[in-house]
């Protein structure tokens, strides 16, 4: 699996600008694997929710979609091996912005609003990954009403 992942990042992600290329690119993983994580949330992965992750990673990271589409692939593999969000999490606490894991959440709330249900279990993953994202729980809030406002009137 660890050839995959070197594979993957050296076709497509990796820069010639070597450590900060390798670290944009563990960013986009462990982004991709918390939103693939949410698509699990219910016990039931939905398309709805599975092209919510592509349309997230699409915009957020600014790659075309094949890439888009091996990232998820490799998420899935890593999620199926994680034992826990934190060394997800960890990472992104480490080098992103509170903006950008404000961003992270409100990707969490367009993936849980993509099938047109939130179930419970979903609120509570993603009340668990803002808590760890020390996202502060106004941002929280504003950011799912951003993302209920969208959807509402799409």
């Amino acid at each position: 699996m660890i050839e995959r992942f070197k594979q993957f990042f050296e076709k497509h992600l990796s820069a010639p600008a070597g450590d900060e290329a390798v670290g944009q690119d563990r960013l986009h993983l462990a982004t991709a694997a918390l939103l693939v994580e949410m698509t699990r949330a219910d016990g039931e992965v939905k398309v709805d929710e599975q092209a919510a992750v592509a349309r997230a990673i699409h915009k957020a990271f600014d790659i075309d979609k094949e890439k888009t589409a091996e990232l998820i692939h490799l998420a899935e593999l890593e999620v199926a091996d994680a034992t826990c969000y934190r060394q997800f999490t960890s990472l992104i606490n480490k080098n992103f912005s509170r903006a950008q894991k404000v961003q992270v959440v409100e990707m969490l709330w367009e993936v849980a609003y993509a099938d047109a249900e939130m179930e419970k279990y979903e609120e509570h993953l993603l009340r668990r990954l803002s808590d760890l994202l020390y996202v502060p729980h106004h941002e929280f809030i504003q950011s799912k009403l951003r993302v209920q406002a969208r959807f509402e009137t799409d």
